[in-house]
């Protein structure tokens, strides 16, 4: 029996997951979910219709008012927040939408994680304190046409050219690329026959040579500025390239930071799908009762909270490892693969309860729908996520 008879269980919260945050994490989820409110949950259904969102570089000053860009890095402007806080962020902006989180987690985890984790000190006081306010926007740029999963095989050149850097290729599906004022762009080098690889540079997209055409047409993340990046014999001087790191190590300990994000932001997608599903069966009444009262559809939302509530756990647990210095690229491939894939199931379980209006953009289920489609697949598919887990369990690699 309960301690406290009087004690109901919180129908929006029935796993009483509150508890697991302290009164400064919660406060910090409170603040950014008053930020989506206020600035983005009135017109983010018209942006992602539209496929533009309006001024999003004032947008991206105030998340950098509220200290959310790079807010879990140290100095420079960074507000040093930890792991579980920058996790609860995520989930709060993925609430609103997914391209909104990705708009900071390209901006912090990926471009300014880079330069802090890899730049010299000269590249970090030079972009950090005006990326963490919002008044340098950065992309990362990695993907390619003809490489994704398998970034090694990736095409662009750097080339050394006396004491300059000469790069040329094409980047896809880059995140702020047609709006950065930097690009932190992944390229091969000849010193690759010295085992020496893939070297990272800042580039100024004022860079002549440098171009980023917005990618259009798009039926996921329309809320969210997507382009192609073409470097064409892009010249850059020596001090550009990130000095402190070779090989394909850079990027992965950038979209290692990304994943984390991502295991927390899927579960705010699901969380803002289930409310919505749990309001409408209350409210559409069918056959004389609210479809609610119906045991299919308890099943279905006993479902959905059930599997978001171990998304949330799975994701806290990660966050308080990474806090404590002991969270593992093959854990966080865990919680993306699970967390996403859950998050996806539950928008979709969440569609079939509002039926034909589960299709409405007056509704978020659809729209969260289509974006996580995309969140599947980014910083890592299904496929490549699975066989890290399978690997790290069996010790036998499966990826050739």
């Amino acid at each position: 029996m309960a301690n406290n008879p009087a004690a109901r269980i919180d129908p929006l919260d029935p796993a009483g997951l509150a508890d697991l945050f302290t009164d400064d994490e919660r406060a910090v989820a409170a603040a950014v979910r008053q930020l989506c409110a206020d600035r983005i949950d009135p017109y983010v259904a018209d942006w992602f219709e539209r496929g533009e969102i309006d001024d999003v570089r004032g947008l991206a000053k105030e998340l950098g008012s509220l200290g959310l860009l790079g807010m879990h890095l140290e100095g420079y402007g960074c507000a040093g927040m930890s792991a579980t806080d920058y996790g609860l962020a995520c989930l709060e902006l993925e609430a609103s939408d997914s391209g909104i989180r990705s708009l900071v987690s390209v901006q912090g985890s990926l471009a300014m994680f880079a330069i802090w984790k890899w730049g010299s000190e000269e590249q970090k006081q030079q972009w950090l304190p005006r990326m963490a306010s919002g008044d340098a926007i950065g992309c990362f740029g990695l993907t390619e046409p003809d490489a994704g999963s398998d970034p090694g095989s990736m095409r662009t050149r750097a080339r050394k050219d006396g004491d300059d850097w000469v790069l040329t290729g094409r980047k896809m599906w880059i995140t702020n690329g047609s709006i950065a004022d930097v690009a932190v762009v992944w390229a091969q080098t000849d010193e690759a026959e010295n085992g020496r690889g893939i070297r990272g540079f800042v580039v100024p997209t004022t860079t002549p040579g440098f171009s980023a055409p917005a990618i259009k047409h798009k039926g996921s993340l329309r809320a969210s500025v997507t382009a192609e990046l073409v470097l064409d014999e892009v010249r850059l001087p020596a001090d550009a390239v990130l000095p402190d790191v070779r090989g394909l190590k850079g990027p992965l300990s950038c979209l290692n930071e990304a994943r984390y994000g991502i295991t927390w932001g899927a579960m705010g997608a699901a969380r803002s799908a289930l409310q919505a599903a749990q309001a409408y069966a209350t409210e559409r009444t069918q056959f004389g009762k609210p479809i609610g009262a119906y045991q299919l559809t308890q099943a279905k939302l006993a479902d959905m909270h059930l599997e978001y509530a171990k998304g949330v756990l799975l994701a806290t647990h990660l966050g308080r490892r990474k806090d404590a210095h002991r969270l593992l690229p093959e854990q966080v491939s865990l919680g993306k693969l699970n967390n996403v894939r859950e998050a996806l199931e539950i928008c979709r379980t969440a569609r079939t309860i509002l039926g034909a209006n589960g299709i409405s953009y007056e509704f978020p289920v659809i729209r969260h729908m289509n974006n996580l489609e995309s969140v599947l697949t980014y910083e890592g598919t299904v496929e490549m996520h699975t066989l890290v887990v399978g690997q790290a369990v069996t010790g036998l690699s499966a990826f050739r």
